[in-house]
């Protein structure tokens, strides 16, 4: 998977490749995301201003809830499965294994990390 389409860049550390499927996540309505996380990827406890439908296509992704990343409370969620979050709810994720997610939401697109130290603009 290659990185293409409106860019919100911004967002993503470089070992995360994305592609959008469908609409632009940096301007206001619907679009669909294809985000691929190498194993051993984790994104630290963040939220979304909107809801957002997220549907594992390949991989298993480790979803926890909260502002802190228990690992021992996230559950596993492999291919095939899909998950809603609602605005602004805390969560976590991380790949032991690749993993591609596809996210379905309202733009502009949108991620607030907990901790702002987590928040790879902070090194971009």
């Amino acid at each position: 998977m290659t990185s293409n389409g409106p860019r919100p860049r911004k967002y993503f550390r470089p070992e995360q490749k994305w592609r959008s499927c469908s609409g632009d996540p940096t301007k206001e309505g619907l679009f669909a995301l294809r985000l691929k996380a190498p194993a051993g990827y984790a994104v630290a406890p963040h939220t979304h201003p909107a809801d957002e439908v997220v549907t594992v296509i390949s991989g298993t992704i480790k979803l926890g809830m909260g502002e802190t990343a228990d690992r021992t409370a996230a559950k596993a969620l492999p291919a095939g499965s899909f998950f809603a979050l609602a605005p602004e709810m805390a969560h976590f994720a991380y790949f032991d294994e690749e993993t591609v997610v596809q996210i379905t939401t309202n733009g502009p697109w949108g991620l607030k990390y907990v901790n702002p130290a987590d928040d790879p603009q902070k090194s971009q």
